[in-house]
């Protein structure tokens, strides 16, 4: 276990390299901080915290930086999740609440990530298997041929084209519309099929077909596996910190193009407290300089999908935490209002 004076000057360190991208040295730390004590004993502090891992030299200047470790407990130990201000917070809820549907939810959501932590954003569009129907529209294109439209409570919207095995009425459809909306509507997915395995034999035997092929439709759209959609933003950002990245910048964009690896970053979305995975705890080599910070969010108290940034590892953590938690909860309320 370290010392408090020796957790201080970590903080220090790690505080002084992210604002100065300089390597930091024990004058600059005595100087800068009111540590207590004088630059031998603050030298000895950092031979301390080099010999156990947490910084290191990166090149002959007498200068220090923070090692993965070192930012881990940073993190962990020393680092609060930062404030937004009040402009800050009321920006936030003004330019999302300007969103007309989910695709712009997302759309403002990861440009607004990327605008306040100048990191690249990342969203994952809430998923269809950890949703609740809010309607079911059904609308008659041709006398046998009808569009299933498919409402989530998280705004997402599914629509599928059903070619019916006879000719079906107004008045059927819109009995078939009411029925069915009355017996799924604020159900979760799974627990819709046993609801209307018998919604056909309540119908016409004219109609029953055409009932079964209308639900056949609807429930394969239930519970088919969904390819799990992202969007990005922000990449740009990434090459104001070449410096940054040891070698090339490359193997970092290589993985940002790659959705299942940045939906392993993000990690289970049933995960709704903040994660902050640096450097060599991400599992894609690519992302060895990285750091991501990814949260929950979701209405009602129930996480429906993930959003993150991901950067180099000298970051402002405190404030990168305190934006990517702000922008979750008001994506979550924009859920729960819509």
């Amino acid at each position: 276990m370290l010392s408090e004076r020796r957790l201080e000057v970590l903080r220090a360190i790690v505080q002084d390299y992210v604002g100065t991208e300089e390597p930091v040295g024990s004058k600059a730390l005595t100087e800068r901080h009111r540590l207590g004590v004088s630059p031998a004993t603050v030298r000895n502090d950092m031979a301390v915290l080099e010999e156990e891992g947490y910084i290191a030299q990166p090149h002959t200047s007498a200068g220090r930086i923070p090692t993965d470790k070192g930012y881990r407990l940073f993190v962990d130990k020393l680092a609060g999740v930062k404030p937004l201000s009040t402009p800050e917070r009321r920006a936030i809820q003004n330019f999302l609440d300007g969103a007309v549907d989910l695709d712009d939810v997302v759309g403002r959501t990861v440009r607004l990530l990327a605008q306040l932590t100048r990191q690249v954003a990342v969203v994952q569009y809430p998923s269809l298997t950890r949703s609740t129907v809010r309607h079911v529209e059904l609308l008659s294109l041709a006398p046998a041929r009808l569009m299933l439209v498919l409402i989530t409570d998280t705004g997402r919207v599914e629509q599928r084209l059903v070619d019916c095995p006879s000719p079906f009425g107004e008045a059927s459809l819109a009995d078939l519309r009411a029925r069915l909306n009355s017996r799924v509507v604020g159900r979760r997915f799974t627990d819709v099929p046993p609801l209307v395995q018998d919604l056909p034999e309540s119908f016409e035997a004219d109609d029953r077909s055409t009932v079964s092929t209308v639900l056949s439709t609807l429930l394969e759209t239930l519970v088919e596996e969904a390819e799990e959609r992202l969007m990005i933003g922000g990449t740009a950002n990434l090459t104001r910190f070449g410096h940054d990245f040891p070698l090339t910048i490359r193997p970092v964009l290589e993985a940002l193009e790659e959705q299942v690896v940045l939906l392993k970053l993000l990690g289970e979305a049933n995960e709704s407290g903040m994660a902050v995975r640096i450097g060599h705890e991400n599992a894609y080599e690519g992302l060895n300089s990285t750091s991501v910070v990814s949260v929950g969010y979701g209405s009602g108290g129930e996480t429906v999908a993930k959003l993150g940034v991901v950067g180099p590892t000298r970051m402002d953590y405190p404030g990168t935490m305190g934006a990517v938690r702000a922008v979750a909860r008001y994506v979550g309320q924009i859920l729960a209002e819509s």
